[in-house]
């Protein structure tokens, strides 16, 4: 292999981590902002044919790593109270109509 295929491929490496760590950034920024913020879409994503990770970014890819794992974590943590949240609110809906309601007419 010579040089110049190591930088290609070094770049490639580069820009592969840089966008997963830019998409994880997102995921953790939507998650501290309370889900306020939902413009956020999944972008479906297919690993590019790339060589075996140069030995330089093994700590950066490890470092990703666990960040995705702790934001997929959070992210399925936040589903089972969304889910949890939409069960209370049906629970509250359903007694609601089954209230009286009084009407003061005048005599």
């Amino acid at each position: 292999m010579s040089t110049g295929d190591e930088v290609d491929f070094h770049d490639a490496w580069e820009r592969t981590l840089a966008e997963l760590e830019i998409d994880v950034a997102e995921a953790e920024r939507l998650l501290a902002s309370n889900h306020r913020d939902v413009a956020l879409r999944a972008k479906p994503w297919t690993p590019p044919p790339l060589p075996p990770l140069p030995a330089s970014m093994i700590e950066r890819a490890r470092t990703l790593l666990a960040r995705q794992i702790e934001v997929s974590e959070q992210l399925a943590d936040a589903a089972r109270a969304s889910r949890r949240e939409h069960r209370a609110v049906m629970r509250m809906k359903a007694e609601q109509a089954a209230r009286p309601v009084y009407i003061d007419l005048p005599a």
